[in-house]
């Protein structure tokens, strides 16, 4: 076997256990389709040479399968989805390396909230890798909490109703007051732009009931009122900065990172913590537990059961990775400022 023979080889062998682990690990519970998908990809080997000409940065089985709706790909067996992706793969490899996974959910808003109600005054609110800045509205949306209080947006309840549990106490919860609100992320999507509504509505999985109708209310308020979006890498310590000096003085800075941390190479992972630290704001984090970053102990995934929602690197809730549910860990924890 020659070199690039191996190299292929050796791609396709990463592709199949990436998708393996996701078929029984991931899917499950969330969307037999995906599930059934990712594991037919493990053992079709024309499949798998296939994906492999995809970057390995965007070839994350959920963005795969989005892509490939996106562009026509049939919601049946895995028999009729891999027809499909023969015929285009071409198609497939192109729409893959144009988009990246950026997952906008809404419903994350509702495990953040919890350590927004323990910050006294306005917020600014900054959020790296927005996306479409989806939640960078946790005022503007209405919360039912099993477990916890109902909450609404001061004008009355919101066309974007966040249905989470809330278990094991933690501070009293309310509506933050969001006086400005911003995002940087390498790619920005647009709100009000046809084609990147209809990608971040194929990002919700088939079988998810009712996310992709929250993920297009979400959009119609993100569109009716922008927030300011910047194209940057917030690993630069330069364009963080200059995006964090225009939060408007007399409101405490709040810098989120909703499940983006995972996504960014170690080195740039370090970098961004660093950055952050650097600036006068309080961050807010919502991570896997065994993700390592500078400065923060990983936590047993096992033992803790969920993501963790931190703030200012301190763990305080284990929480749904998109929001569902929010426990809390750390009775000790109210009050940022």
């Amino acid at each position: 076997m020659d070199a690039a023979a191996t190299v292929a080889a050796e791609v396709a062998a990463e592709v199949a256990e990436r998708f393996g682990r996701f078929a029984r690990e991931e899917a499950p519970g969330r969307s037999e389709l995906y599930a059934e998908w990712a594991a037919g990809v493990v053992s079709d080997g024309e499949v798998t040479a296939i994906l492999g000409r995809i970057p390995a940065r965007h070839r994350q089985p959920p963005l795969v399968f989005a892509v490939t709706r996106l562009l026509g790909a049939p919601e049946r067996s895995y028999r009729d989805w891999a027809e499909w992706v023969r015929e285009h793969a071409d198609d497939v490899v192109t729409g893959c390396t144009a988009h990246s996974l950026q997952t906008n959910e809404p419903l994350r808003c509702a495990a953040l909230l919890p350590a927004l109600s323990a910050i006294d005054g306005p917020v600014a609110l900054l959020e790296v890798g927005a996306s479409a800045g989806l939640c960078l509205y946790p005022d503007r949306y209405s919360y039912r909490y099993l477990g916890g209080p109902d909450l609404d947006p001061r004008d009355g309840r919101s066309a974007v109703i966040l249905d989470s549990a809330l278990r094991g106490g933690g501070p009293s919860l309310r509506m933050p007051e969001v006086v400005w609100r911003a995002g940087i992320d390498l790619a920005p999507l647009d709100a009000a732009d046809a084609e990147d509504r209809r990608f971040l509505v194929s990002l919700a999985w088939p079988g998810e009931a009712g996310r992709a109708a929250r993920i297009e209310a979400a959009l119609d308020i993100a569109a009716a009122d922008p927030p300011l979006l910047v194209r940057g890498d917030a690993t630069e310590r330069a364009a963080l900065q200059a995006l964090a000096a225009l939060a408007p003085s007399g409101a405490t800075l709040v810098i989120t990172t909703p499940g983006v941390l995972p996504h960014i190479p170690r080195e740039g992972r370090d970098r961004l913590v660093a950055n952050i630290a650097d600036i006068d704001a309080v961050w807010v984090s919502i991570d896997p537990p065994d993700l390592r970053f500078e400065g923060v102990a990983p936590i047993d995934p096992a033992a803790w059961g969920g993501f963790v929602l931190r703030r200012d690197g301190r763990a305080l809730a284990a929480v749904d990775p998109l929001g569902a549910f929010v426990e809390w860990r750390d009775p000790g924890a109210r009050n940022a400022r």
